[in-house]
């Protein structure tokens, strides 16, 4: 796969800096990868595609033209803001993650890269929402839970006419029929699902746009257990 050409289909032409950065975010993955867990894709061609390549396909569902602040809720090693933040520097990018080493991780991956747009915090979602309901213009997740459980973390985060942008596997269409009454109850409306395949056969994805219409109503999101427990 030719990381850069597929990096122009999607708009995205990459500098020296930024390829740069890739191949340090890639160096410093596989180091602390050898004694934290944070990905089973270790290959240098399997990373840029199925992390890097599918981190940025976000891009789809973004208007990079203006400035927009982002929350990636339960990010792991930094997918897909990370990616994010080194192509667009109108990403203002604030990462949450409920695990404290997973954070330790990427504040060092942030300062070793040299991101200035970039800030992660050791917080769950649920409790997150609690202080930054309503403060951003789009929130994402990768791979976290399923989209009825993840609408009610994310959605509360999302301003009034913002969006979460959820990126799924091939699973995405599916997990949106379950989570159709969570969404409307949350304030959000499905504006668009853009299905895709990774180069390779790396296999089938999607994004799941939802807009922000309505306010969250006030009880949610509840605490994880319960969330789990009864979704939506």
């Amino acid at each position: 796969m030719d990381f850069k050409k597929e990096a122009e289909k999607l708009n995205i032409e990459l500098t020296p800096d930024m390829e740069a950065k890739f191949e340090g975010y890639y160096a410093k993955l596989v180091e602390v990868n050898s004694y934290m867990n944070l990905t089973a894709i270790t290959e240098h061609d399997e990373v840029y595609n199925k992390h890097f390549l599918d981190s940025l396909s976000i891009v789809k569902a973004l208007d990079l033209n203006n400035s927009f602040t982002i929350c990636d809720v339960g990010s792991g090693a930094g997918f897909p803001s990370i990616p994010l933040a080194i192509v667009c520097s109108n990403a203002n990018v604030i990462i949450i993650d409920a695990l404290n080493k997973r954070i330790k991780f990427l504040n060092e991956l942030v300062a070793h890269l040299g991101l200035n747009n970039v800030n992660a915090y050791h917080k769950r979602a649920e409790d997150y929402a609690k202080e930054k309901g309503g403060s951003f213009d789009v929130v994402t997740a990768r791979a976290v839970a399923r989209l009825n459980i993840l609408s009610e973390l994310c959605l509360p985060l999302v301003k009034i006419n913002g969006y979460f942008v959820a990126m799924k596997g091939q699973s995405g269409q599916e997990e949106l029929a379950e989570a159709v009454n969570a969404i409307s109850i949350l304030g959000g409306k499905i504006e668009n699902v853009i299905d895709f395949e990774l180069p390779d056969d790396a296999g089938k994805r999607s994004i799941v746009i939802i807009k922000k219409v309505k306010d969250t109503p006030k009880k949610y999101p509840r605490q994880f257990a319960k969330i789990k427990e009864r979704p939506l």
